[in-house]
């Protein structure tokens, strides 16, 4: 996604997707393969330990969940091209970053390709700025929904119309990696939990009322069954990691939480995952490829 600026203006991003059940297990021939992961900033792990800096503007970590994959199951290749801020449109086009250019994602897909992950649309809803927008709104009525109320003037919800939006473009992308790796298994990784999955937020300390953060916890899971949709349109696979993440949100303590607060307490981008949230979905793509979990 593009960099989400919350406050302190560092980054935020996004998301990812898609569809069909079935688990079959990791065979030597699928191993012989190559791995491909496609993604945004949540795929990427903004300044999670080490970063490649392959650009440094990317903010890839070594220690993100398709690295972690690699690092169980070995592939003859891999390569992570993932990268924050990335859109749905970056998947074809290159992305100017800081110090460098990421070259179209897509273009990484080859022949042979065995398994490709693909966590892309956040940026295309534009969340960094839904969360600054909240961010500063929200506290002017902390009994409401003020966020709500200015993202739905006018009787339509344009986060809902953002993310109807978003559809068509998350379906362009499935259908070309289809076409172009046919007989890949494709799992399409969708955004975990960031604020809790019930109840109240913690405000102040985020800065989100109850009103909103029920807002927003809606628009994080309308962003999820879409993906799942379009996934599952594309006969591809949806890899849920909203359900495992449910109980580690920005909301808990450290150690607790997957996804990073505001001021963050671990080394990890602001609202994004952090190492603990990259291990949970690098178990969740094993577990889907028939791998038994790493014991920690």
């Amino acid at each position: 996604m593009r960099a989400w600026h919350v406050w302190c203006s560092l980054a935020v991003s996004a998301i990812a997707i898609s569809a069909t059940p079935g688990v079959s297990a990791a065979s030597p021939s699928l191993r012989a393969g190559t791995y491909v992961a496609l993604g945004d900033s949540y795929t990427a792990g903004p300044l999670i330990p080490e970063q490649n800096r392959k650009p440094p503007g990317c903010r890839r970590s070594d220690h993100n969940y398709p690295s972690l994959v690699q690092s169980t199951l070995r592939f003859s290749k891999f390569t992570d091209v993932s990268c924050a801020g990335a859109k749905t449109s970056h998947m074809w086009r290159a992305q100017a970053v800081r110090d460098g250019v990421n070259q179209p994602q897509l273009d990484a897909l080859r022949g042979g390709t065995s398994v490709v992950t693909v966590g892309v649309g956040g940026n295309d809803i534009d969340f960094g700025e839904i969360v600054q927008t909240c961010a500063t709104k929200s506290p002017s009525k902390p009994e409401g929904a003020a966020c709500k109320d200015f993202y739905t003037r006018g009787g339509t919800d344009q986060l809902a119309k953002r993310i109807a939006d978003t559809a068509p473009k998350l379906a362009g992308v499935l259908t070309e990696v289809r076409k172009r790796v046919p007989r890949a298994r494709v799992l399409v990784v969708g955004y975990p939990v960031i604020l809790p999955d019930s109840g109240r937020g913690c405000y102040p300390a985020l800065p989100f009322s109850n009103g909103d953060t029920a807002y927003l916890r809606d628009t994080t899971v309308a962003l999820n069954k879409m993906i799942a949709d379009e996934a599952a349109k594309a006969r591809v696979e949806f890899l849920d990691i909203y359900s495992s993440s449910v109980g580690h949100d920005i909301c808990q303590d450290t150690g607790v939480r997957w996804v990073e607060h505001f001021v963050p307490t671990s080394r990890a981008a602001p609202m994004h995952p952090n190492a603990l949230g990259m291990r949970n979905a690098a178990d969740q793509v094993l577990a889907r490829l028939g791998q038994p979990v790493p014991v920690s």
